[in-house]
């Protein structure tokens, strides 16, 4: 009997009576079909119970329709960089993710969230538990850019360039959601949909923000990383607190519907940023009532509520109906999204035809996950400077300092929308580190990253005496986070002064570990002698000190890990070179259209690694492109060494004396690829089509013909801080 045949009969003895022969629960109808067949048996009430059951403040889960035989469902999981608030593995938060420039740990660590998310909801099932993050429909990636440094979410973004921030989101969500052609592993939403950058709370409240952009900016920097999560086939978008252009970002049709669904062929559900229709009302005073806002957004597109108070604002669609203001058939597209996303996760279907079906948590935080967890750990640190190559450290050292508030504060490593933190598998910088010295020494100086209160006696002793001094300085969540923008770029409290001790207390170059999510003043370190290195390592969560100690010291066996990873974004040198927040056109920030004044403390794209590389050999195939052609990219890397590494290969493109506002430098491909000693490597990379494409106000996207120059390096071309390696020039020839 075919196993199809077979699993039918069971589930009809599983189900019972109750809908067992509806076709909703027959796998051999297409998924339209049977949405279409569920959701046409729901009354008017149960659909709008889906509708604003999403979690939230409530925290109410979808209701079960014990009728059809319909179970309980929780759609509001935030899986950032691990299962929030659950007993799961912590993966490095998202920034530090996009460090890394690979797409492939991307899609190693979504895959491993995907898999607990699926353990953590069976074994939840089993015991009858709904509570928000016990669901498989995970609300991340978080896809808007960092324009600006202050914004105090930043740690949970991938980057200020839209193409890397496509990228790498593309890569999350198909590991997060897993390659099988019928069911997903988990789901994944990408958030948050319209403008939504900062401010958090400063200067004005988030709640009442209204965010400007042209259409030009829209297209060229804002939408590009949503399109491309479309296109991997995200099941829900967030819709933001922001007005968008003077709507309320959750009840803009034009930016809902029109281009996300009709445009760029979006097909999940939206779900609201949790209090989000209230915040209309409340906030924006665009709607008198909380019945028309419920209208808006229904009629909009929007197609769930993350509820922000109980009972929520959508259990008024009935209401909406009655009065005429929202079309019952208007309820039933809404609804269907829902539906398609549990049948791909295999809800409605036998179990033993889903392969994710039986998941164990024997998973979560098994060896394999956590030496993903350290390995992603290794990928994002980003090696800012290395002063006479002090890194890696090459011989067991008599005496060790570990100083500052980073130190030995596991929480502060985390990031937010983090797990549970589990000591047992974690490791701080003190804890990991501290195997590498026969003595070591740890003051932390203040008493958290605020560090209002200072006590500077041990730190300088200890400074003073160390052989080696590794300074552990930078913030939590607290002091940049959601809710939490900052109001300027130094480091907290008196983590400046604690700094300038070390560096004059000891005997030799300090070694600077940074844990933050934004970039800070570091001039000082940056340009004082003494100190050696600087690692940003953003919140590596908990393999913090196991992959430190693979970083920054050769091993027993003579090998070391090279770090590789690129600066997400430009770090200015003062916010003189930053417009304020509020403003969101695009001129002036980030790398693309920086103007200044004088170059930023560091690049976007930069880092350092311990060995040497070199390019050659550039290849344009063709250097003549028809329009609508994609060109390949050749060229050698060789590592002069002293120790094979990664390398982060950047190809940038130009449009010289182009007549329409473009970027003066746009990334179009990117690898991250290991390289051996003496060993040249021809990396092949592809700049596509619509990437060679300008934005016309009257025309949209079009082809120009004439000449792109094409750059590629381990960096951007012409910095003036540089990693040392040279940066390839070419050029191609569009024709229209």
């Amino acid at each position: 009997m075919p196993l199809v045949t077979r699993t039918l009969l069971l589930s009809l003895l599983l189900i019972g009576c109750v809908g067992a022969l509806l076709p909703f629960r027959n796998v051999s109808l297409s998924w339209e079909e049977r949405v279409d067949d569920l959701v046409s048996r729901l009354t008017l009430k149960e659909m709008v119970l889906q509708l604003g059951s999403g979690g939230g403040v409530t925290p109410n889960p979808e209701p079960a329709i014990p009728r059809l035989g319909i179970g309980v469902y929780q759609f509001d999981t935030e899986c950032l960089h691990g299962v929030m608030n659950m007993k799961t593995t912590t993966f490095p938060q998202a920034i530090g993710l996009s460090a890394s420039f690979s797409e492939e740990m991307v899609y190693l660590v979504a895959e491993a969230i995907g898999t607990e998310a699926r353990a953590v909801n069976i074994d939840s099932v089993k015991h009858g538990d709904y509570r928000p993050f016990t669901g498989m429909s995970c609300l991340a990636p978080f896809m808007n850019l960092v324009r600006d440094p202050l914004w105090g979410r930043v740690q949970e973004v991938y980057s200020e360039d839209p193409y890397l921030s496509g990228l790498l989101a593309a890569a999350y969500v198909k590991g997060m959601q897993g390659p099988h052609p019928r069911y997903f592993r988990a789901s994944s939403g990408c958030k948050v949909v319209g403008l939504y950058s900062g401010p958090e709370n400063y200067p004005v409240s988030r709640f009442g923000f209204n965010a400007v952009a042209s259409e030009r900016d829209l297209r060229l920097s804002y939408f590009p990383q949503f399109k491309a999560c479309i296109d991997a086939g995200t099941q829900n978008l967030m819709c933001s607190y922001y007005r968008t252009n003077g709507i309320p970002t959750c009840m803009n049709k034009w930016l809902l519907t029109d281009v996300m669904r009709k445009e760029y062929g979006f097909k999940g559900y939206y779900i609201t940023d949790e209090g989000a229709i209230q915040v209309a009302v409340t906030g924006h005073h665009y709607y008198k009532t909380i019945l028309e806002a419920v209208a808006a957004a229904a009629n909009a597109g929007v197609n769930l509520e993350l509820p922000g108070s109980n009972p929520p604002a959508f259990f008024q669609l009935t209401t909406a109906v009655e009065q005429g203001m929202v079309n019952v058939s208007t309820i039933v597209e809404l609804v269907k999204p829902l539906f398609y996303t549990r049948m791909r996760l295999g809800e409605f279907d036998p179990p033993e035809l889903n392969p994710y079906s039986n998941i164990s948590t024997s998973v979560i935080e098994g060896e394999v996950h956590r030496e993903i967890a350290v390995q992603a750990a290794i990928k994002t640190y980003v090696l800012l400077k290395n002063k006479d190559s002090i890194l890696p450290l090459k011989s067991k050292i008599g005496k060790l300092a570990i100083l500052g508030p980073l130190a030995n504060n596991l929480g502060a490593l985390y990031g937010n929308y983090n797990p549970v933190i589990l000591p047992q598998y974690a490791k701080t910088p003190l804890q990991g580190l501290s195997t590498l010295a026969s003595k070591v020494s740890y003051a932390p100086g203040c008493d958290d990253p605020f560090c209002k209160n200072y006590n500077s006696t041990d730190v300088k002793t200890f400074a003073s005496s160390a052989d080696v001094v590794i300074v552990c300085l930078g913030t939590d969540s607290r002091f940049e986070g959601e809710g939490a923008d900052r109001r300027d770029l130094m480091l907290p409290g008196q983590q400046g002064q604690l700094l300038s001790d070390v560096t004059a207390s000891s005997k030799r170059p300090v070694i600077l570990l940074l844990f933050t999510g934004g970039p800070f003043d570091v001039a000082f370190a940056k340009d004082s002698d003494q100190v050696g290195a600087i690692i940003h390592c953003f919140f590596p969560g908990q393999a913090t000190g196991d992959a430190l100690l693979r970083v920054v010291a050769v091993d027993g066996s003579g090998s070391v890990v090279s770090p590789a990873g690129r600066s997400p974004y430009t770090w200015p040198k003062s916010l003189d070179q930053v417009p304020p927040m509020v403003n969101y056109s695009m001129e002036g920030r980030t790398y693309r259209y920086f103007k200044g004044p004088g170059q930023p403390l560091y690049p976007f794209g930069y880092g350092l690694s311990y060995a040497k590389f070199s390019y050659s050999n550039l290849v344009l195939n063709p250097t003549t492109v028809k329009a609508g052609g994609n060109v390949v990219v050749n060229v050698t890397v060789t590592n002069s060494g002293p120790y094979d590494s990664d390398e982060v290969i950047q190809v940038y493109i130009n449009w010289p004396d182009c007549p329409v506002l473009m970027p003066k430098l746009q990334l179009v491909a990117v690898a991250r690829q290991t390289i051996a000693v003496k060993y040249p490597s021809v990396v092949s990379l592809i700049i596509h089509a619509e990437q060679m494409r300008v934005w016309d106000d009257n025309k949209g996207f079009i082809y120009l013909p004439g000449l792109l120059n094409v750059y590629v390096g381990g960096q951007q071309p012409d910095q003036e801080t540089s990693t040392g390696s040279n940066v390839l020039h070419g050029s191609i020839n569009v024709v229209v």
